[in-house]
């Protein structure tokens, strides 16, 4: 009980949690021992719209046809069932280093959700589910430097891991005060374009969709992530990790897949991510990482074993993103007052060295496909 009362104190006033040991986290792998992944229907795509703490998002990371590469993402947020904020962020990186990135991060009023809560709308912003749950059109004038009009369709079904998707968090885990979400469309078609001051950029292409759910403090839940979104001409893969804080045991729960046009090849959580070379930030201490491997395993709809893997270095960083100083005041103020918390994204997209997919399925030769890598390595709090 006292554990349960310290709990709820971190909850309102972003203290430490106390230590409650791997007990008290039901990784969703355990689901995925026996259901490694299920199929996302429209009915898996809705806002949960919480009433307790809690992060939710949309994002969709697009690699465009001419190189070019950017996000979108809306961000629902609850501080302790207190005050409810909403968010659109809109990145387009510099892939060559020539002039800054260009980031709008841009709070949003009279914000709701359409009945069903499969869409988002705010003033001068939507983001809309078609009525077959098959695309999604994504379109903000809330920033005069990127205005955007997009339409993302999935090109494979989408997953999550487990049956539901989701690792638990609680000393009493059939009543759990927190969860961890991942929804996937790891391959679609973009088209569209984002106006910016120096012209319209065309975004037809690929995309990679993730629809997440933290369902309690990000820094309670989380103190580290590994995130890659690859895509190449036949195939994609998308895999998201993360370590949970010494007070839930850091525990490492990984999740992700493999598709093509139509068909996921593998979905689980028997991967991995490694950080196989990395080298210490004089900023902030952080081991920022050098070289990667990340890895796929499992059986596809035919019960042949499948391996995959992408490994190499990740080149020149492409952006380092102190959150802190970035996030809007409603992050700041749930992760405010917990002693070691520095939360920073790296961000990588290989170009001189791009990356390979190799991915063997049963006694098949291997498959090696080159293809557009982004990926992100987040530090938050410590986890050892």
């Amino acid at each position: 009980m006292f554990k349960w009362a310290q709990q709820q104190l971190a909850n309102v006033a972003g203290t430490q949690e106390p230590v409650y040991g791997p007990e008290a986290i039901k990784s969703v792998a355990e689901e995925a021992k026996t259901t490694p992944y299920t199929e996302l229907t429209r009915d898996h795509l809705k806002w949960q719209v919480m009433e307790s703490t809690c992060v939710e998002t949309q994002v969709f990371y697009i690699h465009a046809d001419n190189g070019a590469l950017g996000l979108a993402q809306v961000i629902y947020s609850n501080v302790a069932g207190i005050r409810t904020t909403a968010q659109f962020n809109c990145k387009i990186f510099n892939l060559d280093g020539s002039k800054p990135h260009l980031w709008c991060s841009t709070p949003l009023k009279n914000y709701d959700f359409s009945e069903d809560k499969t869409s988002f709308f705010a003033d001068d912003c939507a983001v809309e589910l078609s009525a077959d749950g098959t695309t999604y059109s994504i379109k903000s004038m809330n920033d005069k430097r990127a205005i955007v009009n997009l339409t993302i369709k999935r090109s494979a079904p989408g997953f999550q891991a487990g049956s539901t998707g989701k690792t638990l968090f609680g000393t009493d885990l059939e009543n759990p005060w927190g969860s961890m979400r991942h929804a996937f469309w790891p391959r679609c078609a973009s088209e569209g374009t984002i106006m910016t001051q120096q012209g319209p950029i065309d975004f037809k292409g690929k995309a990679c969709f993730i629809m997440a759910l933290q369902g309690m403090k990000p820094h309670h839940a989380a103190g580290r992530w590994n995130f890659i979104d690859f895509q190449g001409p036949k195939h994609s893969a998308v895999l998201m990790q993360f370590t949970t804080p010494p007070s839930y045991g850091s525990t490492v729960v990984t999740v992700g897949g493999i598709a093509k046009d139509d068909e996921i090849v593998i979905a689980g959580t028997d991967l991995s991510a490694e950080h196989v070379t990395s080298k210490q930030d004089t900023e902030n201490g952080w081991p920022e990482p050098v070289t990667v491997k990340f890895t796929w395993s499992g059986k596809c709809k035919h019960g042949q074993d499948v391996k995959a893997t992408i490994e190499g270095p990740l080149g020149q960083r492409l952006d380092k993103v102190d959150v802190m100083a970035e996030v809007p005041q409603f992050v700041k103020t749930i992760v405010g007052g917990v002693a070691g918390t520095k939360p920073y994204i790296y961000q990588y997209a290989p170009q001189k060295e791009k990356l390979s997919l190799k991915l063997k399925i049963g006694e098949h030769d291997e498959i090696v496909e080159e293809g557009e890598l982004l990926s992100e390595a987040t530090f938050i709090t410590e986890t050892e």
